[in-house]
């Protein structure tokens, strides 16, 4: 065991690596959330938008249009989810597993012809001046550009929900839609509004998982990264900050235990790899047992189903 091996530097800038798929589907999962829907295909969106996105890029030659692609596949699969949902009025929890079941089996059959294929390289932003900045620099400064976009979309998002008419519109369907519904507001329209950002966000994450956190594709890579996005929406209590908090503190535990394996610490490596899914479990478990602290922020109209009488 060598712990000296580890550069405490380059571990916090991993962490925010790793951090930025989980964030990416967790964000979009809140705002899905907050509109009174419960999708738990985020799974199967995020493989549906790792896979759409590498094809892309690869074709392409552009991981920027990959991630167009992605998010653009993630919201077409999440439309299907919404107008099941929402129209069609079947249970949103069945629902969501079969989206993710759909995503799987649909990301496996498109990216057969792409295993072993490396994605083409995205560059990292050496922001001037502050990447020079000691130790800081190093960190926080000298990363890809969608490090910075997830960050700005949890202040963006924050601030709709906070400061806007729209984000006000959207939090009171999902505290109570029979209400926004008598005030003339398209409840049906707003959710799935809502649920299509649900899916572009984690199409986003999943094809940051196979574009830059390992630029290849390989069937069923982002590895339950879509349960512990939900698992951080309830966490963080359906707050923006929050969810960058859980998140970052997730990408901690990974990168600390994928560490730890290349330290050689005397640990069973299939302990190790448990311990990101079952640190998460501790803390909702936790979470759990205060229950009405829990229910603070959840919406009233969570997975309840809207529909309108004529």
């Amino acid at each position: 065991m060598d712990l000296s091996s580890i550069n405490p530097l380059i571990l916090l800038a991993s962490i925010m690596v790793a951090s930025t798929p989980i964030l990416l589907a967790a964000i979009g999962e809140m705002v899905c959330e907050k509109s009174g829907v419960l999708n738990l295909g985020v799974e199967g969106m995020m493989i549906t938008g790792a896979v759409c996105g590498f094809v892309v890029a690869v074709e392409t030659g552009s991981p920027a249009i990959g991630f167009v692609a992605a998010a653009l596949g993630g919201a077409v699969l999440s439309l299907l989810f919404g107008i099941l949902t929402q129209y069609l009025l079947s249970n949103q929890v069945a629902t969501g597993l079969a989206l993710t079941l759909f995503g799987l089996g649909l990301s496996a059959l498109i990216g057969q012809g792409y295993v072993g294929i490396k994605a083409p390289v995205t560059a990292d932003v050496n922001i001037p001046l502050l990447s020079d900045i000691p130790v800081i620099g190093r960190i926080v400064f000298q990363h890809d550009l969608m490090v910075y976009f997830s960050i700005a979309l949890i202040a963006g998002v924050w601030a709709f929900l906070k400061f806007t008419r729209a984000g006000l519109v959207l939090r009171a369907v999902g505290e109570s839609h029979d209400a926004a519904h008598a005030l003339g507001y398209q409840v049906v329209l707003i959710r799935l509004l809502a649920i299509m950002f649900g899916g572009a966000c984690a199409g986003l994450g999943g094809a940051y998982v196979s574009l830059i956190r390992v630029p290849q594709w390989t069937e069923g890579m982002t590895a339950g990264a879509g349960w512990i996005a939900l698992a951080i929406v309830v966490f963080a209590s359906w707050r923006p900050w929050r969810v960058l908090i859980g998140a970052y503190l997730f990408g901690g535990v990974t990168v600390l235990q994928l560490n730890l394996q290349a330290a050689g610490v005397a640990i069973p490596v299939e302990y190790l790899s448990m311990s990101p899914y079952l640190i998460t479990i501790l803390v909702l478990v936790i979470m759990s047992a205060n229950r009405s602290r829990a229910a603070l922020g959840a919406p009233a109209a969570l997975g309840r189903v809207f529909h309108a009488s004529h």
